[in-house]
This record gives C-alpha cells, sequence and structure tokens, in this order.
C-alpha cells in the first residue's frame, strides 16, 4: 500500500504540513518522489510514523526521537515492548487519578470517608512514576534498587502537610537558585540559601544525607542530559550553578 502526504496524513490523524516538516528534518523520509513530484509513502515509512508519533505521546521531543529511530541499533519490536510498558504504566497513573476523583466524589456525596492520605495517592504515585520514567533507570544504577525503593516508599508515605510543604520547597529551591544565579557567585548568602533549601528537599527522599552524596547528586544534575535539562530549562546554566554551590556547601567544614 503507498500514500500520499495528504493520504498518510489523514490516516494517522496528523497535518500534512507535519509530515512534510518530518521530511524537512530527517525523520521522516519518503520511500519516493513520483513523477509529478509527490512525496509517497509505504509500509516501511508508515510504520516509522507510527514509532514517531508513540514516542511523541510519550512526551519525547522531535531530535531525541530521530536520534532512536535513525540509529542502526534501532530494533522496532524492542521499542513496541517499551511502547507498551511505559502506556501501560501511564494507563495506571490515569486509573489512580480517576479512583482518586471518584473517591472525591463519593465523599463530598456523603457516601463515603476518605482519609488526608488518600487524598493526595494518586497525585504522589504519578510524581513517583514520572520519577522512575525520566530518571529511574541511572537512579538505580548509581545508588542501588534499595536506596530508589526507600525513597518511594518515603514519598507514598508523606500526608497531605509534607506533600504541600515538599510542592512549596520545590519552587523556592528553584525560584531562589536563579535569583542566586544573577548574582554570579556559587559562594554567596543567596546561592548557599539555595543549597540548604535543596538540602531540605532531599530530605524528603533520603532517609540520611551526607554533604558527599550531596555533591556527587548535584553533578550527576550536569552529566545526564535529562537532569540537567530540568534546570537549565529555568536558566540556561543553572545546572552547573547549582553544582558549583553544592560543592562550595559541601567543603564547609
Amino acid at each position: 500500500m503507498e500514500y500520499t502526504v495528504q493520504r498518510l496524513a489523514n490516516l494517522a490523524g496528523i497535518s500534512s504540513r507535519t509530515l512534510r516538516y518530518y521530511d524537512e528534518i530527517g525523520i521522516l523520509k519518503p520511500a519516493r518522489i513520483n513523477s509529478s513530484g509527490y512525496r509517497i509513502y509505504g509500509n516501511k515509512e508508515v510504520d516509522r510514523l507510527q514509532q514517531i508519533l508513540f514516542y511523541r505521546e510519550l512526551g519525547m521531543d522531535l531530535e531525541s526521537i530521530k536520534d532512536i529511530v535513525t540509529s542502526v541499533s534501532f530494533d522496532e519490536f524492542s521499542a513496541l515492548i517499551q511502547h507498551r510498558e511505559k502506556l501501560l504504566q501511564k494507563r495506571n497513573q490515569i486509573d489512580l487519578l480517576i479512583a482518586n476523583v471518584e473517591k472525591t466524589i463519593a465523599l463530598k456525596e456523603g457516601r463515603i470517608k476518605m482519609s488526608d492520605k488518600e487524598k493526595f495517592e494518586g497525585f504522589k504515585q504519578k510524581m513517583i512514576s514520572d520519577n522512575e520514567e525520566r530518571f529511574g533507570k541511572e537512579a538505580r544504577e548509581k545508588y542501588g534498587d534499595e536506596q530508589v525503593d526507600k525513597s518511594n516508599k518515603m514519598l507514598r508515605n508523606m500526608t497531605e502537610e509534607q506533600y504541600k510543604e515538599l510542592q512549596q520547597l520545590s519552587s523556592n529551591v528553584i525560584e531562589t537558585l536563579k535569583l542566586a544565579y544573577d548574582t554570579k557567585n556559587p559562594g554567596g548568602e543567596l546561592a548557599q540559601k539555595a543549597v540548604e533549601l535543596h538540602r531540605q528537599w532531599l530530605s524528603y527522599f533520603w532517609d540520611s544525607y551526607t554533604k558527599e552524596a550531596h555533591a556527587n547528586l548535584a553533578q550527576m544534575y550536569v552529566e545526564d542530559e535529562r537532569f540537567k535539562e530540568y534546570y537549565d530549562k529555568e536558566q540556561s546554566g543553572l545546572a552547573e550553578f547549582l553544582r558549583d554551590a553544592v560543592s562550595i556547601y559541601a567543603n564547609m567544614i
């Protein structure tokens, strides 16, 4: 079966402009150009488009997708297995949130009683699942399954008040860090305040703290592109600034 741009776009539920853009950036080239100058796509290209849309649904950017699907080591079948696992995780997250909403509706109607802890189960599980998907592999390789599982357990057992404190603390870390970055002084008072807030944030996930572990973590923020992106999306160079500030903090006596 062969498709023109318009037919394939209609089949996939995307715009023909999107397909042309995929051609321009080299992520999805047509099988051939016919005598009339139209792009023609075959079964191989249909399968490639499906893979691209799977990855897009999982929130991945086009540059990363291109690196994956154009790699000589790309295995379509293995990729499909991975897609299924991630989609199942996503479905479980949504199911948990739906169940949480339904319980809350029943609570408001007076049909059931619901603890404060139960009200936040869905949100906490989503946070855990998101962290596992984005950073789980690296974190487990660096710190081991036991430490990561402990961290997840601590998050699951948080009270409503602790959960709100964590959310607020996370925002405070970023805002203070951005202000400190403007001073260009990782050893300054504001930068060290940001590091102290970051240490407090870590206490919600770590059962014990050492400055050495803190410094190692900050170094990983710079070395791992996904961690780096988390900070640098707020301010370019923020991950390295935090690393330097933590390094100074860790060397204090």
